[in-house]
C-alpha cells in the first residue's frame, strides 16, 4: 500500500463509503465492501531475492504477500504472479521461483490464476492478491485501543541474519530458523486473533517494528509502549547488530522514524537497531485485550510461532504524543 502521504496526499483519499480501508492510513492492505457480508481484500506485494535458492525465495516472496491479507483479517482468494526477469538467466531458475510461489498459494487455499511478466537486469518477484473479508470483521492498523496488549507472532531480526549470510558472516546453517520464519504463513497467526478478541494489526516487514507501530500509533491515535526486553528475536541477530551488521534500510527507518519513537534511557543502540531491522515475510503486529494476551501467546505457540510473545501495551496518548515509546 501507499505511505507517508503529504498533506495534499490525504485531501485526495477516497471518500467513497465502499472503501472500507484505503490509503490514508499507510495499512496493509484496501479493502472494499460490495454487500452487506462480503468485502474485497487487495493487495500486492514483489521484491527482489533474498536469498540464493529460487524455490525459496518464491515461497517467501509469496509468503510475505499472503500476509497483507491475513493482517486485515481476511482470506485469500486468488493470486497473480509479478515477475521481472533478465533474459540472461535460465528459464529454468524462473519456473523454480514460481513453484516455490504457488506451493505457498496453495498452502493458502487460495488459486493462482495468471500474472505478467517484464525484462528487467534483476529478478523480481512477488503477487497481486484478492481476499475476502466480512465487513463487520476487518481488522486494520487504525483499531488499537487502550488498555490492551501487544503481541508479536515472529521474532524480529531477519534483515539482520541475511546482510550476514550475503557478507559471508554466518554459514548457510545459520540462516536456517529465518528462513523457516519468513516461509511459515500467518494464515494460523490470524485465525488466533480473531478467536482471542484482536482488534487491530499489521504485519511487520520493511519498516521494521518500530516504523509499522508508529503507523498503527498514528492510524489508532494512541501510544504503543514496548519492552525492548521482551521482544522476540531471531538467534544471533542481537549480537550481529551488536558487530554492526545490518541492512541499508535499518538505518534508514531509524533516520526516518526516529522523531517519532521515544526511547527510556539505557536502551542500546544495537537494540535499537534490531527494533529498527526491515522484516521480510516478519509476523503480525496484534492489539488484544489484556486478559486474552497470555491465552493468545500460547495458541500461537501451539501453532508452531515458538517465539510469539507479548511485548508491550497500548496507551492513550495526548495530542501531539501518539507514537511508540520503547524501555
Amino acid at each position: 500500500m501507499l505511505r507517508h502521504l503529504n498533506a495534499k496526499d490525504q485531501e485526495r483519499a477516497v471518500k467513497n463509503p465502499n472503501v472500507l480501508v484505503g490509503y490514508d492510513t499507510s495499512d496493509d492492505a484496501g479493502v472494499y465492501q460490495l454487500s452487506e457480508d462480503t468485502a474485497l481484500v487487495q493487495t500486492l506485494d514483489f521484491f527482489t531475492p533474498v536469498v540464493d535458492d529460487p524455490y525459496t525465495f518464491g515461497q517467501i516472496a509469496a509468503t510475505n504477500a499472503l500476509s497483507d491479507v491475513y493482517a486485515m483479517g481476511g482470506r485469500p482468494l486468488t493470486a497473480m504472479n509479478i515477475v521481472c526477469f533478465p533474459c540472461t538467466l535460465d528459464m529454468a531458475i524462473l519456473a523454480e521461483i514460481l513453484a516455490g510461489g504457488a506451493s505457498k498459494v496453495q498452502e493458502a487455499g487460495a488459486e493462482v490464476v495468471g500474472g505478467h511478466t517484464v525484462i528487467d537486469n534483476e529478478p523480481k518477484y512477488g503477487l497481486s492478491l484478492t481476499g475476502i473479508v466480512h465487513p463487520a470483521a476487518v481488522f486494520s492498523n487504525a483499531k488499537a485501543q487502550p488498555g490492551q496488549a501487544l503481541v508479536l507472532a515472529k521474532p524480529l531480526g531477519n534483515g539482520i541474519i541475511m546482510t550476514a549470510r550475503k557478507a559471508d558472516r554466518i554459514d548457510e546453517s545459520a540462516t536456517q530458523e529465518a528462513v523457516d520464519y519468513m516461509t511459515m504463513l500467518n494464515k494460523d497467526a490470524a485465525a488466533a486473533m480473531q478467536e482471542y478478541g484482536g482488534t487491530a494489526c499489521t504485519d511487520v516487514t520493511g519498516f521494521g517494528l518500530l516504523g509499522h507501530g508508529h503507523e498503527m500509533a498514528q492510524a489508532s491515535e494512541v501510544r504503543l509502549t514496548i519492552d525492548s526486553s521482551s521482544v522476540p528475536l531471531l538467534d544471533g541477530a542481537l549480537e550481529l547488530a551488536q558487530m554492526g551488521v545490518g541492512p541499508g534500510g535499518g538505518m534508514e527507518n531509524w533516520l526516518f522514524f526516529q522523531d517519532n519513537v521515544e526511547f527510556a534511557n539505557g536502551v542500546q543502540d544495537h537494540v535499537k537497531r534490531v527494533l529498527f531491522d526491515p522484516q521480510t515475510s516478519g509476523g503480525l503486529l496484534i492489539t488484544v485485550p489484556e486478559a486474552n494476551a497470555e491465552a493468545l501467546v500460547a495458541q500461537l505457540h501451539s501453532f508452531g510461532y515458538g517465539k510469539a510473545a507479548i511485548i508491550g501495551v497500548v496507551n492513550e496518548c495526548s495530542s501531539g504524543s501518539c507514537r511508540v515509546r520503547v524501555r
